[in-house]
């Protein structure tokens, strides 16, 4: 393949003019995929509105279409779900893909880092902001998932990599910048690096309230500048009061679908205020655990082979409906029950498992430290009459109350939680802000929680000194 056919190739998968921007992109992609150098790897840049989705389909469609093989990756689930939807191509996360299970440590299993069998293959790994390099205890590989990553990719034959992402998104949870998407970070693991970045955004979104407010907050984020001023003149941005409020999560439960609406909040705790009442007020629930509820997964749990599910473990993040619950019981100082979780993002999998449901309510990510403890001290006493370890941990690893999964309510969730996916209807709380909590982070903050929105996006008890009034939307 010679530059100038991809170059036709995928500019022919477009379905308007390209910009200029991305016509460049498409060089730069087609000079990345012929450099002779194996170790090559390209980071497309493109914050919302700029056809950075368009333009990695488009790669996709065109790549499948020369009988390239592609191999398409993302950090959740909810955002693998989201690329393959945009693509036409089947995505998977990036830990699924590049690890294997390796021995029993935990609930979480350990994982050593995949043998990469394919080869001549384009790995495209969509929101790459997400991915962290913070080295940490961690079930999966090195415990620097970026490490892990390249490793991975380029020890196959002829494989390179493409990432995709928005710098303007929140870094990973203790990084100051997002380290997959910046060319001096890629260039110190010895790869040449092709780049490029699309700032202008298309005209088919110039009459959407939430790209214009995301463009004004990407603008924020340029230029140094704090002073946040929303627009809410345009038909799908709308503050909500708080009055108001219970009526309108209630009509997007109806229109939108329930799990089509998320609240993204500042804080568990907050969010773990917004659960409740949405249960309680809303969907007038007062079992602990009930059919229909959405439930979040708060720490991966390794399944059984012999289940044959089309996934090797539940991750942290992922979402689940509940489907059945019975049994609800009390052992080891905990409170378990059996449930039927149905994955929406994974096909709708049926998983039947116990679940420990003192994570639901309370303001920790998950279990505490301590609680893992007491639950691992006590499930133990119950095999102390086996004379072996080996034995010992056997049982352990098959016991449904140490391995029970970890979930909250996933009706409101941080941003962190939220990064990755989208949702038809997104109401954002930020909760109370003094003046020195607004600087860079909180901006960062506002625009990932306000791209999550796809059709409308709802600012809940908005401060009136950060909302801008217009008569008519502005031109863009």
């Amino acid at each position: 393949m010679i530059e100038d056919e991809i170059t036709f190739r995928v500019l022919g998968e477009f379905h308007f003019t390209p910009t200029a921007e991305q016509r460049d992109a498409v060089s730069v992609f087609a000079s990345f995929l012929t450099d002779r150098d194996p170790h090559s790897v390209m980071v497309l840049r493109g914050s919302a509105g700029t056809g950075k989705t368009v333009l990695a389909g488009a790669i996709v469609k065109a790549m499948t279409g020369l009988g390239r093989k592609v191999m398409l990756l993302a950090p959740t689930g909810r955002a693998a779900k989201v690329f393959a939807l945009n693509s036409g191509h089947e995505a998977f996360t990036i830990h699924r893909r590049i690890y294997r299970e390796r021995t029993f440590s935990g609930p979480g299993g350990s994982f050593n880092l995949n043998d990469n069998l394919y080869a001549d293959t384009l790995f495209i790994v969509d929101e790459a902001s997400m991915i962290s390099n913070m080295g940490h205890e961690s079930a999966f590989g090195s415990g620097r998932l970026l490490d892990d990553l390249i490793s991975y990719v380029y020890s196959g034959r002829n494989c390179r990599m493409l990432l995709v992402g928005d710098m303007a998104q929140l870094p990973p949870i203790g990084e100051t910048a997002s380290p997959a998407l910046s060319a001096d970070v890629l260039r110190a693991y010895g790869l040449h690096v092709h780049e490029c970045d699309l700032r202008t955004v298309v005209r088919q979104g110039s009459r959407s309230g939430i790209l214009h407010n995301a463009t004004a907050l990407r603008t924020l984020i340029d230029s140094g500048d704090t002073a946040v001023a929303v627009d809410t003149s345009f038909p799908d941005v709308r503050v909500v009061p708080g009055n108001e409020l219970i009526e309108q999560i209630s009509t997007s439960y109806g229109t939108a679908g329930m799990d089509d609406t998320i609240i993204i909040t500042r804080s568990n705790k907050r969010a773990n205020v917004y659960n409740q009442g949405i249960r309680n007020t809303i969907l007038d629930r007062e079992e602990p655990l009930s059919t229909g509820d959405i439930l979040m997964v708060v720490r991966n749990k390794y399944l059984d082979p012999k289940l044959k599910a089309p996934v090797a473990f539940i991750a942290n993040g992922d979402r689940g409906i509940v489907r059945r619950v019975s049994n609800f019981r009390d052992l080891y100082g905990f409170h378990f029950a059996d449930v039927s979780l149905e994955f929406p993002d994974y096909d709708n999998f049926e998983l039947d498992t116990t679940v420990i449901l003192d994570a639901l309510t309370s303001e920790s990510p998950a279990l505490t430290r301590e609680q893992n403890e007491k639950l691992f001290n006590a499930v133990m006493d119950d095999y102390a009459d086996i004379p072996l370890k080996a034995d010992r941990m056997k049982g352990l690893r098959e016991d449904a109350y140490y391995n029970a999964l970890q979930v909250k309510f996933g009706y409101a969730v941080t941003c962190h939680k939220a990064q990755g996916g989208q949702w038809t209807d997104v109401f954002v709380d930020q909760g109370y802000l003094t003046d020195d909590m607004i600087g860079p982070d909180y901006i960062h903050w506002l625009y990932t929680a306000f791209t999550r929105a796809t059709g409308h996006l709802y600012l809940v008890n908005w401060p009136e000194r950060q909302t801008l009034h217009r008569s008519e939307p502005a031109d863009e």
